[in-house]
């Protein structure tokens, strides 16, 4: 959880505990078995004990960064599940612009260095509109740095 110790507001633990419903990242906790019927080839089934450990989910598209999933630990037990989310301010544009500065900023330059360079090159700047359809401007690097950082 490298962000934790990043100029980026820390994501908040959102826990649950019940049925097997969280899945890590597009399926139920699952492990991989032989098949049988198909030597060479491996098939999935139901975890009945376990941890998962997924880190955070995205892919590069037309040269970009793109959020898919949130870091989530999870442990399974018979049809149970403990899983922690690490929900972040702002989900989409948090990961994106993290991942900006942690792969797109070169390390030996400062903490305040390297967030001019993200900005600039990234500057995740939306418009959204407001009831009465009135456009706002929204930057998202404001709402998701520590005040520190701004």
């Amino acid at each position: 959880m490298k962000s934790f110790n990043s100029p980026f507001k820390p994501p908040t633990p959102k826990f649950y505990i019940g049925k097997i419903t969280l899945g890590t990242p597009y399926f139920l906790p699952r492990r991989w078995v032989t098949n049988k019927e198909k030597p060479g080839y491996k098939k999935t089934i139901p975890k009945v004990i376990g941890f998962d450990f997924v880190p955070l989910g995205w892919k590069t598209k037309w040269d970009e960064y793109r959020f898919e999933w949130s870091p989530i630990w999870s442990f399974v037990f018979f049809k149970w599940q403990i899983a922690v989310t690490f929900v972040a301010p702002e989900t989409d544009h948090y990961w994106e612009c993290w991942l900006n500065y942690t792969y797109e900023t070169d390390k030996k330059l400062s903490v305040r260095e390297r967030l001019d360079i993200a900005r600039k090159e990234f500057p995740c700047e939306w418009t959204t509109h407001t009831t009465g359809q009135k456009k706002k401007k929204v930057c998202y690097w404001d709402l998701i740095l520590k005040n520190k950082w701004l």
